[in-house]
């Protein structure tokens, strides 16, 4: 058994650390996160963090901040989706179109279950700039946007368009969670909880069924595993 181990790690190393890196470190933030505001009912940076944006809106900022939500709300980000689903099926590569869609609707049901479960009061008394229904921890928006850049990472990483694709992904599910704390409708926290969640969800989805669905491991262009 102790020799194999080595030819084991060896072979599966990079899932062991997608595991541990996009599963277990943001389970363990999420978790902190989450007893934090259960115990002390928030942090005190949160309200600092808010003050700073309020302190610092211009009409320019507000207006980008406003378009950012729309795009990464309901009015803009199954449009997204479905443009890059599209894109996806006819590379041939419809099991990275469905593990996107699974991606991102896993996301958005499992945050509306946080919600229901964390019930957080929505940020109060620092000039909010919209109203927005229902609680706030995690960040619907954070979460749902983070799925969805988490997953174009894990679909285009083997191919020529992996480091563009994960620094766009990555600035994407930023500016969408910094847009939330701008408008003063989420606390920090619950955008910190929403990209931990997320990043956990498609980690997990991906390890789940790459090794039930062979092609999702495959660049879209149908290019073989090389790295």
């Amino acid at each position: 058994m102790r020799r194999r181990l080595p030819g084991l790690l060896a072979r599966h190393w990079r899932q062991l650390a997608l595991l541990f890196l996009g599963v277990l470190l943001p389970l363990a933030l999420f978790a902190d996160l989450a007893e934090d505001i259960f115990r002390e009912g928030g942090f005190a940076w949160d309200r600092a963090v808010l003050g700073w944006y309020a302190a610092h809106r211009t009409p320019t900022l507000t207006g980008v901040a406003h378009a950012l939500a729309w795009l990464g709300g309901l009015g803009g980000l199954p449009l997204l989706v479905l443009v890059f689903v599209v894109v996806l099926v006819r590379l041939g590569a419809r099991a990275q179109a469905w593990f996107l869609i699974a991606a991102v609707a896993g996301a958005s049901v499992l945050n509306g279950l946080a919600k229901g479960v964390f019930q957080r009061p929505r940020p109060t008394g620092l000039g909010a700039l919209v109203r927005e229904p229902g609680f706030s921890f995690p960040s619907g928006h954070a979460m749902s946007n983070a799925a969805f850049g988490c997953a174009l990472i894990l679909i285009f990483w083997r191919s020529r368009a992996g480091w563009p694709v994960a620094v766009a992904g990555g600035l994407w599910a930023v500016a969408v969670g910094a847009s939330r704390n701008y408008l003063g409708v989420h606390y920090p926290s619950d955008v910190l909880a929403g990209f931990a969640a997320s990043a956990a969800w498609v980690a997990g989805l991906y390890l789940i069924l790459s090794r039930r669905w062979s092609a999702l491991r495959r660049a879209p262009q149908g290019e073989a595993d090389t790295r």
